[in-house]
């Protein structure tokens, strides 16, 4: 039988733990050879008594196996990879003594009775079931070997005491008729599952998706039901669904996909629905033309009809209101200002050259969250992304210009940034495994790439010659930018100086240097689209010319 083979693109989230990255997209890796490499982290875990004393790596060698099977979800080998995840959990319950390690391992043994029926590791699933029901019953409040949740993983305790659990404390979400984002906001970090129910005319029930948050209680203040009425999604509602956990059910219209993934520092779990219109606007979402008393087209709306999809574009200043960003090395300077100072130049330059609309996320001195700044992007149905923000170092002596893309981060310098830019800590940036599936699905990779490319090299070659000295190139970059992720369009981020530098905090604040980099970004998106559609530079056929 020939096996089916998995990108390395795939290949690479198995990987990342072990700090083993390739670039050569070419090479591909059977499902087996990933279950293999999920089964050398499982040896690793069991040779060493210390590294099965701390529950993150139990989770990571989980993750893996249940990485073969949603490589390749009705292959040969995805029972085989669920199986081992469901053993894992089971021996890292017997070790905590947590009921809901037992759950997950029983999840797992039932999803493999209901899915893969004909294949010999129902029967053993069905075993392994018998086995965790006979373990349950006798749990008794004894303290357990020790293992932890980044630390020592704690034994069975009352959660009955609320102290000891977390609360949700918000709903929040964005919306238009193809796309919307919901975001979860939680106390602290908690483990959670998910799963899509299937409608049931007969009593009345939509589609439903859930999020369960485990060692969770409702929040005082928490509004539990959130109407949506889009043509999407009814509703989002919370509950206390068990004494120690929390249910997030969202009621569904209709649906094309979704994908779930968290964010720390706070911790908050985003859903993001997209519908089947969703990566097609419709020609009402498109800028309007209106024509001539003669019924030919002006001719603003040829240049945007020979865009050919061009047409909107969003410019993010990054921070705002009590985010202040970097501090500069001049006294009172701070990013949040210089960014809005150099986006509201750059629209006000895109509007004018590009004949595009135009979207802020923010024109004021106002705190947006990350991931609302990309679900605007979204809801807007916007064709790029633009995040503008000045970089920074503890070493005074670091300078130059830098353009990122969303992927995996290639070095230590990237992890550094992404850290900063998303308030949060390299640790948590390098620990992608709830997020890498979204980064590597991004269709907009490509794209985002090349624009990144384009502008980054405009900035240099343009500040050259208007003769500014020192202009260091750091190069088109990569990394886990939460802002960016779940962008359906082309997105990057720019570091256009850094601010902690002497000489380069004195031109941020220079309207003359913010006007030249301003230029610099609109001849980039000129290059990007001239590439991406060639005939938005060509001269108008004779019919259409006459017309305008």
């Amino acid at each position: 039988m020939v096996q089916k083979t998995v990108n390395i693109t795939y290949f690479l989230l198995l990987c990342i733990p072990t700090g083993l990255l390739w670039s050569d997209s070419s090479l591909a890796f059977t499902p087996k050879q990933v279950y293999s490499q999920a089964e050398v982290c499982y040896k690793e875990l069991r040779h060493s008594a210390n590294k099965m004393k701390y529950r993150h790596n139990w989770l990571r060698c989980i993750d893996k196996f249940q990485w073969v099977h949603r490589l390749d979800p009705s292959g040969p080998w995805a029972a085989a990879g669920l199986y081992k995840s469901g053993k894992l959990y089971q021996e890292l319950a017997k070790r905590s003594g947590t009921k809901s390690d037992y759950q997950e391992a029983r999840d797992i043994f039932e999803r493999i009775i209901g899915q893969f029926p004909g294949s010999r590791y129902r029967g053993k699933a069905a075993a392994e079931i018998q086995i965790l029901n006979d373990d349950i019953g006798k749990m008794i409040d004894t303290e357990a070997t020790t293992v932890s949740t980044d630390e020592h993983v704690q034994p069975q305790v009352d959660n009955s005491n609320k102290s000891d659990l977390g609360t949700v404390d918000d709903l929040r979400f964005w919306s238009n008729p193809n796309y919307t984002r919901i975001v979860i906001d939680a106390s602290r970090e908690t483990s959670y599952d998910h799963h899509l129910l299937k409608k049931d005319p007969s009593i009345n029930k939509p589609q439903r998706l859930y999020v369960d948050l485990k060692e969770s209680r409702l929040g005082k203040n928490i509004k539990k039901r959130i109407p949506i009425n889009d043509d999407l999604l009814k509703d989002a509602r919370a509950g206390q669904y068990t004494h120690d956990s929390v249910r997030v059910v969202v009621d569904i219209n209709s649906f094309k996909t979704y994908k779930i993934f968290s964010l720390k520092d706070p911790f908050r779990i985003v859903i993001d629905v997209w519908g089947v219109l969703a990566e097609k606007k419709t020609n009402q979402q498109k800028p309007s033309v209106a024509l001539k008393k003669n019924g030919s087209l002006p001719a603003s709306a040829l240049a945007k009809q020979l865009v050919l999809g061009i047409s909107r574009i969003i410019i993010d200043p990054g921070h705002g209101g009590r985010d202040y960003g970097a501090p500069g090395y001049l006294k009172g300077v701070h990013e949040k200002e210089i960014v809005l100072q150099i986006s509201r130049r750059l629209a006000k330059k895109i509007q004018q050259e590009l004949d595009c609309e135009v979207f802020m996320t923010r024109n004021s001195d106002r705190f947006l969250t990350l991931e609302e700044r990309t679900a605007i992007a979204n809801t807007k149905n916007a064709d790029l992304f633009i995040s503008i923000h000045t970089n920074s170092h503890r070493n005074r002596r670091a300078f130059g210009i830098e353009t990122y893309f969303l992927n995996l981060a290639t070095d230590d310098e990237a992890i550094r940034v992404a850290a900063i830019e998303n308030a949060t800590s390299t640790k948590n940036i390098s620990d992608l495994q709830n997020i890498l599936y979204d980064l590597v699905q991004n269709a907009k990779i490509n794209e985002s790439s090349r624009l990144a490319g384009h502008v980054q090299g405009s900035m240099i070659n343009h500040l050259k010659r208007k003769r500014y000295s020192r202009i260091n190139d750091k190069g088109v970059k990569q990394a886990p930018f939460y802002v960016l992720l779940g962008a359906q369009m082309p997105a990057v981020l720019v570091e256009t100086s850094f601010i902690s530098n002497p000489i380069e905090c004195k031109r941020l604040i220079n309207p003359e240097y913010q006007e030249r980099l301003c230029e610099a970004i609109v001849r980039g998106i000129k290059q990007y689209i001239k590439e991406t559609t060639p005939t938005a530079h060509l001269e108008p056929p004779p019919e259409l010319a006459n017309n305008g």
